[in-house]
């Protein structure tokens, strides 16, 4: 079945040479480099998307209700907003304010409003409890100066600060004029005096995004507006670029988290400059989402492997003309297994599915896959963006490797971030003097220069859940990783030496990290052990964890 995926012509093969340095173990972009701003140049990430022409007609548009936001409508919006955020709120170039939202049409212009302001956003989850979140603000070390939530969560928020809260309905018609969203009515609706704008520079922080990096705990990984014009060029307008379908003729499904740094490239940011029309699901609902592929005429679905596997479920049951809209599909976040992809193509034969790599420290910029009717790499996460370069590194002697072999993926480009805020260690250990990004991914190039991901990191730290679950007064020792679930994708998985005497058991474990994390991030199976398995640093030994579990399997 394999031999199906990864058709490839020796005609069109590429001497290594053109895209591989072996003396320097470089690979370069086969793409044809693309211009990109001065970096000194004086240049937000807001007027760089603007200032692109298209023929879009709809930008923004709510699923539920079919309330949407026009081109012609969206950068006065967006100004306007900017000058209420000024007048009502005093919110200025270097404040910080958090947005803690689902996904909602007005989290595009919220963000572009108050990065046209020179604000820096810190987008989080909005499941977040009341610790998590303390927790990420104060590893930024700045003063909050406003909050967008939704209503559940302004109590939560006034909890534990004086830090104005901004309540965003999630329901676009009937909430909209109720007393307790009267501030964000009044930014929506108000007719404001325009401000004059501050002199913002591509250096200039646009948002702290938190990552767990490569290892460790979780880092605020701080994204310039020119980390964010890379991605708008080299990840979203690239990748249209080489399609012959207009842009702005294409209907886009936006499911994926907008506070996620897949979903706000993409959503937020690039689409827009393109003319594309966004469809904002707030929440993913596997017949819900079928029911607007349709409605809408969705012709891009870029999504993760769960959802990838809830589409390819769904197709079974269905006949006619349902999701004969559907173009792309491409996933992101981390790599789908070739049994997810199989299946996804064999329902699918009419959709081009493609796979791409990022992380938030390269600002979603990595690689993105490219398929033909003469060449296709379902399993591949494709090839090196334009003007980026990668090296494939041993993790035991530092020695470079060429295409074939395996090792630590590093990657060198102009979204990579600008640190991690107020961590100067990891952010050395992350990014080395010569500007490599150390990914902490296992990956290799084939010998067509597409990249193979073997081993994704976690998103969710596993030192943040093992920080809480230390706690627990039965518990000597713990690590967490990740294992691969067939309907939720990679879930964490506790490993537990429980103290002598000790009758702790799995759902008492489960049921105490439940309590204290957001959902999402919630321990799903728990093994008991009698040891931890460490290197002589003492660090947790993850890879020998990850194949007890998958001996199991």
């Amino acid at each position: 079945m394999m031999e199906k995926f990864l058709q490839t012509s020796s005609s069109e093969r590429i001497n290594t040479s053109q895209w591989y340095l072996p003396e320097t173990g470089i690979y370069h972009s086969k793409h044809p480099s693309v211009n990109l701003p001065a970096n000194d140049s004086l240049l937000d990430v807001v007027s760089f998307i603007f200032s692109h022409k298209h023929n879009g007609r709809t930008a923004l548009v709510d699923s539920l209700s079919g309330y949407s936001i026009s081109y012609p409508q969206l950068f006065p919006l967006v100004q306007s907003v900017a000058s209420g955020l000024r007048h009502h709120f005093g919110i200025s170039q270097g404040d910080a304010v958090l947005l803690l939202l689902p996904n909602s049409i007005y989290l595009p212009v919220i963000f572009l409003a108050l990065l046209y302001l020179g604000a820096i956003v810190i987008p989080m989850n909005p499941l977040l409890s009341v610790s998590e979140i303390k927790k990420q603000v104060t590893l930024c070390k700045t003063k909050i100066s406003l909050a967008f939530t939704i209503y559940e969560n302004v109590d939560k928020l006034r909890s534990w600060g004086t830090t104005p809260v901004i309540a965003v309905p999630e329901n676009l018609i009937n909430d909209f004029k109720e007393g307790r969203f009267s501030d964000f009515h009044k930014l929506i609706t108000g007719k404001f005096d325009l401000v004059e704008r501050p002199v913002i520079r591509q250096q200039d922080t646009a948002a702290i995004l938190n990552s767990s990096g490569t290892t460790g705990a979780s880092k605020g990984a701080v994204l310039t507006h020119g980390n964010f014009i890379a991605a708008v060029e080299l990840f979203v307008r690239f990748e249209a670029s080489q399609y012959e379908y207009l842009s702005s003729e294409a209907v886009f499904l936006a499911v994926l988290p907008m506070f996620h740094i897949y979903g706000l490239s993409l959503f937020t940011l690039g689409l827009l400059s393109l003319g594309a029309s966004v469809v904002v699901m707030r929440r993913f609902e596997a017949s819900e989402m079928l029911k607007v592929i349709d409605k809408y005429g969705v012709t891009h679905f870029p999504v993760v492997p769960p959802i990838l596997m809830a589409l390819t479920k769904a197709a079974k049951g269905l006949c006619g003309n349902s999701l004969k809209s559907l173009k792309q599909v491409s996933s992101g976040a981390a790599p789908a297994n070739s049994k997810i992809i199989e299946d996804f193509v064999g329902a699918f034969p009419h959709v081009d599915f493609i796979q791409g790599y990022g992380m938030t420290e390269s600002t979603a910029v990595g690689t993105r896959g490219f398929n033909t009717k003469k060449f296709s790499k379902y399993f591949s996460v494709g090839l090196l963006a334009p003007n980026m370069q990668a090296k494939v590194v041993d993790w035991v002697n530092g020695c470079f490797l060429p295409p074939g072999s395996t090792g630590e993926l590093w990657l060198r480009g102009p979204g990579t971030m600008k640190e991690y805020i107020n961590n100067a260690d990891a952010t050395m250990s992350t990014i080395d003097k010569e500007g490599w990004l150390h990914t902490g991914d296992i990956a290799y190039f084939d010998e067509d220069g597409y990249l193979y991901i073997v081993d994704r990191l976690k998103e969710i730290s596993p030192a943040d859940l093992e920080t809480v679950l230390i706690c627990h007064p039965e518990i000597l020792d713990v690590a967490v990783t990740g294992a691969m679930d067939r309907v939720l994708g990679e879930i964490p998985v506790a490993f537990v030496v429980r103290r002598d005497g000790s009758t702790l058991t799995e759902a008492a474990v489960i049921d105490y990290i439940a309590q204290r994390v957001a959902p999402y991030k919630k321990v799903r199976r728990v093994v008991f052990t009698k040891s931890i398995p460490k290197s002589a640093a003492g660090k947790v030994l993850r890879r020998e964890l990850r194949k007890f579990l998958t001996s199991k399997l």
